[in-house]
């Protein structure tokens, strides 16, 4: 199973569509558009699964660059998210020994 990235696609683009042109090269296992969570309105980018990793590379090969509704489409391998790995490194904290953070003390008055 090979899955394939396909951006700068058309707002107007449907699942139905992006199908529609990777059928030419084999069987489309799923076709995920991707949306705006918030709007539900496509964000331009959706992801193919196909299930021969010879087809895909020809519909990489074949779609890579075509123009689509007057957009030229960036169709390509998809690579996993990298690991985001929480915040950052831990460490630091205040050194010193406590006290107000920023506070200077008063002499006494008498």
């Amino acid at each position: 199973m090979k899955n394939i990235f396909v951006g700068n696609l058309d707002y107007g683009a449907t699942e139905e569509s992006i199908r529609g042109l990777f059928e030419q090269f084999g069987t489309v296992d799923r076709v995920s558009l991707v949306r705006d969570r918030d709007t539900g309105q496509p964000r331009g980018f959706a992801f193919v699964e196909m299930a021969d990793s010879g087809q895909a590379e020809r519909a990489i090969a074949g779609l890579n660059g075509g123009m689509v509704n007057g957009r030229a489409l960036n169709v390509n391998e998809a690579r996993p998210k990298p690991e985001r790995g929480g915040f950052g490194g831990g460490g630091g904290g205040r050194g010193g020994s406590g006290g107000g953070f920023g506070r200077k003390r008063r002499e006494p008055r008498w």
